[in-house]
């Protein structure tokens, strides 16, 4: 038997992150689960720091990180719902990382999700080959299965309204 107890959608707030949080809700009211929505910010003040070699501007650009997480979150906390507060459990967690891929795994691994899903863009080979994806990186390394969704994609969670309707 699947027991899906946690379920954590990784966003970056893009179209098929959208169509991700849409599988990650149905998947954790189908298993009576709970549900994290998760968002890794890019550490800007150590690229910026590293590519400057200097550290004048290092207050500056402190604040200008915790701006960020700081949008970030409310970003994640306006995609939930009060719904998903209430029959989900759902919390939204904003972090940090040079890593985004590695945050995502690290984050699955101590929350003991039991399922990841995230969106993937579908990019061209030599894009892909090029740049790697952090779908892939987050797929060949998470600590459990992991769904990716593209967009658009074949479209079978439905509204529940058209459920009901369906079974009638």
């Amino acid at each position: 038997m699947i027991a899906l107890k946690h379920v954590l959608v990784a966003t970056d707030f893009e179209p098929a992150s959208e169509s991700a949080l849409t599988y990650g809700r149905a998947l954790a009211r189908a298993f009576h689960g709970r549900l994290t929505l998760v968002h890794v910010t890019e550490d800007i003040v150590a690229k910026l720091l590293a590519a400057a070699a200097t550290s004048a501007y290092a207050g500056d650009l402190r604040k200008a990180q915790a701006d960020l997480q700081a949008d970030t979150l409310s970003r994640l906390e306006a995609l939930l719902s009060d719904e998903d507060r209430r029959d989900l459990q759902a919390q939204a967690i904003s972090l940090t990382s040079n890593s985004i891929a590695g945050a995502i795994v690290d984050c699955a691994e101590s929350s003991r999700a039991d399922l990841l899903i995230l969106g993937t863009h579908g990019r061209g080979m030599v894009r892909h080959l090029m740049l790697g994806t952090v779908a892939e990186r987050v797929v060949r390394t998470a600590p459990c299965p992991v769904l990716t969704v593209r967009h658009p994609e074949h479209e079978f969670v439905l509204p529940d309204a058209l459920q009901t309707i369906a079974h009638t």
